[in-house]
């Protein structure tokens, strides 16, 4: 936290605006390449910036085999936990390199060749990492959807990519229930106009699958007689994955990732941003249907060579909130990188971390925190209870990784609690008002990256080139649109205060709901929040809070209302308007943990809506319309 740690990263913050050429070119040094690029950045087609375009690489060679030809083959490359299986699997480089070898030779009997598509909808089991590794390894695409995805979102994906081949397993497993997913798989199939050649199946003993003959293979048949298929050249800029993420229409853009940009600017991410080495264990309790999963429990640590963990469980229930903590001591983990809602879920169960106690993490030094923004009450908590560096850190699936980071492997600098600290290098990061001009420093507005984007970020959106212009790009010309509001204070810290669409107007006062939430989330009795704009014929908008309660709170509701209704009017002001909070059991959230504020919107204001595909339970957007009506703004719907 000395000045040196700031000059140091102002040092190479400084060279990756002034120089992208020489800073990503001595990036790029680290990665393998069959063919070394002669040029770093082109900007002569894309509106952000193509890297390396003319270099020659493969991404599964340089997370696997690069390792195994290093001498590091007996080395731990994956660990697999799963509480809810009772199991613990670990593989090493050597193991995971002829297992890829030998799935993507099933692949290739099926007829997948460079450039197909291939749809992952998997749990989380080490033969998803293999499936994509394979992909990766014969230039096939992969598009990974989260496992239970329901059928009809799962069959808009299909006919998106057009697969040619979908892997799949006969089930996911919840805390307390098994999801078959070959009724699922056949439903969107039945529904897709795009019909795959063929289904691989991986046959979990908790469900059986029906195969269909002539379709559906067993991934250990296919694999007990399969050829190991070696990597394939690919250019920088050929498609290492596709994935999908909401779009405002309803309809999911494909994100599309490249392979050259994305290996470097992963790799070195794992050591300027995790302080992440060779060797070391590295979590991300995440999943690998999200971009977290992709960038941070298959490519990035693999590319570093670290050892990366896959855990099939949650933060609490397998079995208590204690999880998080048992598998940090057991494996020995350096890092963990989860999303603020899981640890919101930790304090609510375990408010006085009395579980910590019963485990050993004196080898855990950082906890990253991304996702959604980390509010100030659970980074203290998070503070106080392990004793170790809380980083707060902002990207999106589009970047791959971080826009904005304490750097802690360029020296940690100051916490500022509610910041994930400052422009991660190669972004120059600005906010922008309506008119595309720069506002003063502590001043909400959009926040943009000027081009070109740094490497790592998206490719293009598959099959929709108009509307990846349109989306990122078209109102702030020269900048990516990050769609995310806040503000840059006098030391140059990034303050992410919601998604522009959550800024309300009260009154003609441009209100940020993530600034109330900060204040709501302050309060004692309250493990988390959610605050929406509803609209109001006299002021436009009013904001509306909903509150979750840690466990065990015997205070009235009506009175911890009215605190946090004086907390708002105390830290932001009576010009915030808030006068509205209803508490609640939970908050209707993706899977991955994001609180669907925008579907509560729509419901508060008796607008139609669709319910979103990642929502982890629907019935929890009938208890907020509830408490909606309570509150006497939802009316009963039909």
């Amino acid at each position: 936290m000395s000045s040196d740690s700031n000059d140091a990263f102002e040092q190479v913050y400084g060279l990756s605006i002034s120089d992208p050429d020489q800073f990503w070119g001595n990036a790029a040094e680290e990665i393998h390449w069959y063919k070394k690029p002669s040029k770093v950045l082109d900007t002569s087609e894309s509106p952000h910036g193509k890297w390396f375009v003319d270099g020659e690489l493969n991404t599964c060679f340089n997370a696997v085999d690069r390792h195994v030809e290093a001498g590091r083959g007996d080395d731990i490359a994956l660990i697999y936990d799963s509480p809810v299986t009772s199991t613990v699997r670990k593989f090493s480089f050597s193991e995971l390199q002829e297992l890829t070898a030998k799935f993507a030779g099933v692949l290739k009997t099926k007829g997948v060749e460079k450039g197909d598509r291939v749809i992952i909808y998997m749990p989380m089991i080490p033969e998803t990492l293999v499936a994509m590794l394979a992909c990766a390894r014969i230039g096939a695409i992969h598009g990974v959807v989260f496992g239970g995805f329901a059928s009809n979102e799962l069959a808009v994906r299909i006919d998106d990519a057009e697969p040619k081949v979908i892997v799949t397993a006969s089930c996911g497993i919840e805390v307390n229930r098994v999801i078959p997913y070959m009724p699922l798989l056949n439903g969107a199939i039945d529904i897709a106009i795009h019909k795959p050649s063929s289904i691989i199946v991986f046959e979990r003993p908790e469900a059986t699958a029906e195969l269909i003959e002539g379709r559906d293979v067993s991934w250990n048949d296919a694999m007990a007689t399969a050829e190991s298929a070696d990597c394939v050249s690919l250019k920088s800029t050929d498609p290492l994955y596709i994935l999908y993420t909401s779009g405002t229409t309803g309809i999911p853009k494909g994100v599309v990732r490249d392979n050259g940009g994305h290996a470097v600017a992963l790799n070195w991410t794992m050591k300027a941003i995790y302080n992440a080495e060779a060797g070391d264990v590295y979590w991300a309790a995440s999943d690998v249907g999200w971009v977290v999963g992709h960038s941070y429990i298959v490519y990035g640590p693999l590319l570093k060579g670290c050892t990366t963990i896959l855990f099939e469980g949650k933060p609490v229930g397998t079995p208590d909130a204690g999880a998080f903590w048992r598998v940090i001591a057991e494996h020995n983990v350096k890092s963990l990188f989860t999303a603020p809602t899981a640890f919101r879920a930790i304090k609510k169960e375990d408010p006085d971390a009395e579980l910590l106690k019963q485990y050993d993490l004196s080898n855990f030094e950082i906890l990253f925190l991304a996702g959604e923004r980390t509010d100030p009450d659970t980074l203290y908590w998070a503070e106080e209870n392990l004793n170790k560096p809380v980083i707060d850190h902002w990207w999106q699936t589009e970047t791959g990784w971080s826009i904005s980071a304490n750097c802690m492997g360029l020296g940690m600098l100051p916490v500022k609690a509610g910041s994930p600290t400052k422009p991660a290098p190669g972004w120059h990061l600005e906010v922008l008002d309506e008119n595309c001009n720069p506002v003063v420093n502590g001043e909400v507005g959009a926040l943009c990256g000027k081009l070109p984007m740094p490497p790592g970020s998206m490719l293009t959106l598959w099959n929709a080139p108009e509307r990846f212009v349109e989306s990122y790009f078209a109102e702030f010309p020269g900048y990516y649109k990050t769609a995310d509001a806040g503000f840059i204070d006098d030391d140059g810290y990034v303050f992410v205060m919601s998604r522009t669409d959550d800024i309300i107007n009260v009154a003609g006062h441009r209100l940020s709901t993530g600034g109330m939430e900060e204040v709501l989330t302050g309060h004692p009795d309250v493990a988390e929040c959610a605050v929406i704009g509803v609209a109001d014929q006299l002021k436009g908008q009013l904001p509306v809070g909903f509150l979750v309660l840690k466990t065990g709170v015997q205070k009235e509701s009506e009175d911890i209302v009215a605190e946090c209704v004086q907390l708002v009017r105390d830290q932001i002001g009576p010009v915030a308007a808030f006068k509205k909070a209803a508490v609640v059991v939970r908050l209707p959230k993706t899977r991955s943990g994001k609180i669907l504020r925008g579907t509560m919107q729509k419901i508060a204001d008796n607008e139609e809506y669709r319910m979103p595909a990642t929502i982890d339970d629907p019935i929890i957007l009938d208890e907020i319309d509830e408490a909606l009506q309570v509150l006497g703004l939802s009316k009963a719907r039909s």
